[in-house]
């Protein structure tokens, strides 16, 4: 307890370094676990609130001839695809906003307290939504505002555990490490759509009620136990920390954990001899975040990327409901295989981006292929479950390996970039600007799912083979400068030296 209240006053660990790291890697996993935990009910319970009445039986209100009988109003007109839209986009589009700001207030406020106290917000919210069901609320600017404050409160989640685990970890096995790690949001949105599966046919309310008192509990567990820093309790920082040398000579140090620098010290030596007091550095501006190379590129190639995830992620309960003609529940059950395809992915893309170097060229070829596995699924995916399970996991590993690989390890390399010199704290503002553009193609792919989907669904799947395609043209110049790098690495070992 008195770790987690003044975790500075500590001069040294009451841990081992690795643990401390384990411990961090568990609570922000656990964290964001519960954020996408409490977003995904929403997509569960749409197509209970206007369901098939007529294959229900007769009509037992006398009062009502209406085929609409069983549905929630005022989901219950013809419109309410377009009322749906509108719900999410109230999120998305609040989610984006804040995003910008988010990272801001993340680097000037301790990380603690400002993620708990949005994870108790964002339970709030969540909750009040699902209240609505037990209220018999029925007009739509209450779940339209419930959305927007949650969405503005959920923006409090990436950039604090991102900047929580860029200051444990180096760069070393980043990518395989966070690729991992980021599979909280595909767990999160499995134990979700579980959660929400469960109660979304008696009493949908507690969809919403039960993943918000989670996520609420789980801030009050990050309160006490989430240590943001190494040096809060003794521990040596990560290389890309204290390195603010050496960054034009990046072949001077071989690997951010190696056990030598460039004057043949150890760094375990190093961080034990003494040292004269530095200046705090400073936060960074926006600007000087969009001018560290490769920020730009990378976030708008996660605008298309996540405008696509999104999309699958509210609205494809639905396209199974109408198209397979699945029930509420075993649609969200169904679903779930996108998810755990996502975590493959993530962890795949992580894996083969740590072992080439390249980032952007791992996440351009699963952009490529995504493409055609969006069309084969959209007119072959639906002919057998067993299709569809395949065709559900292969087509998540391609859609959210590259979200994955450009939220986590692509964020924390470019907030930890060496042109910023050691500057931690530039790293939740770099992560907020990537997620947060992101988070523009988020919002916009369920609005155009709502707008397109009444011209069928075929146009929605054109829609984000565009997206992909798009998404993979913007990494152009950055995998154009991977791929000399690598000739240019294979021409040194063969002996040939351009003058």
């Amino acid at each position: 307890l008195s770790l987690a209240l003044s975790p500075s006053a500590l001069t040294s660990p009451l841990l081992s370094p690795r643990r401390y790291r384990g411990l961090t890697l568990v609570l922000t996993f656990l964290c964001y676990t519960s954020y996408h935990l409490s977003r995904k009910p929403i997509s569960i319970v749409k197509s209970q609130l206007h369901p098939n009445c007529s294959a229900l039986g007769p009509n037992p209100r006398n009062d009502s001839n209406s085929s609409t009988w069983c549905s929630w109003a005022p989901f219950d007109r013809d419109n309410y695809k377009e009322l749906f839209g509108a719900l999410d986009n109230a999120f998305l589009v609040a989610y984006a906003i804040g995003m910008f700001i988010s990272g801001i207030f993340g680097e000037r406020l301790p990380l603690r307290y400002y993620l708990s106290g949005g994870m108790v917000l964002s339970g709030l919210f969540t909750a009040l939504f699902g209240l609505g069901y037990f209220w018999d609320i029925h007009v739509l600017w209450y779940f339209i505002v419930m959305q927007v404050c949650n969405g503005l409160v959920q923006t409090t989640g990436w950039p604090s555990v991102v900047a929580c685990v860029g200051n444990w970890f180096g760069k070393g096995k980043r990518g395989l490490i966070m690729g991992i790690w980021n599979s909280h949001t595909s767990v999160g949105n499995i134990l979700g759509s579980l959660i929400a599966g469960a109660w979304v046919s008696s009493a949908w309310g507690l969809s919403f009620v039960v993943p918000g008192i989670i996520i609420a509990v789980m801030g009050i567990i990050c309160f006490f136990f989430l240590v943001e820093y190494p040096e809060d309790v003794g521990c040596s920082p990560p290389l890309h920390h204290v390195m603010t040398t050496n960054e034009k000579d990046p072949e001077a140090v071989t690997s951010n954990e190696g056990p030598l620098s460039i004057s043949g010290q150890s760094s375990m030596d190093r961080s034990d001899s003494p040292k004269e007091p530095a200046e705090e550095p400073e936060a960074i501006s926006f600007l000087g975040a969009l001018r560290i190379p490769g920020v730009v590129e990378f976030s708008l190639c996660l605008l298309f990327a996540k405008l696509v995830s999104y999309t699958f992620l509210y609205w494809l309960p639905l396209y199974i409901v109408n198209v397979a003609h699945f029930g509420a529940k075993e649609a969200g059950d169904l679903s779930t295989l996108f998810d755990v395809g996502g975590i493959l992915g993530g962890i795949f893309a992580g894996l083969i981006s740590d072992y080439t170097g390249g980032r952007a060229t791992t996440c351009c070829v699963m952009l490529v292929v995504a493409a055609p596995m969006l069309f084969l699924y959209n007119h072959v995916g639906q002919n057998g479950i067993g299709t569809s399970i395949a065709m559900l996991i292969v087509c998540g590993a391609l859609v959210n390996g590259p979200y994955a690989l450009i939220t986590t390890a692509v964020s924390a390399d470019l907030g930890t970039h060496e042109s910023l010199k050691g500057n931690a704290k530039a790293l939740s503002t770099v992560t907020a600007i990537i997620d947060g553009t992101g988070s523009i193609g988020a919002a916009l792919g369920p609005l155009l799912a709502g707008l397109i989907s009444p011209t069928g669904w075929n146009n929605v799947f054109y829609m984000l083979i565009a997206a992909d395609v798009l998404a993979c043209l913007l990494l152009t110049r950055v995998v154009v400068k991977e791929v000399r790098g690598w000739c240019g690495y294979m021409a040194r070992k063969r002996g040939y030296v351009r003058t």
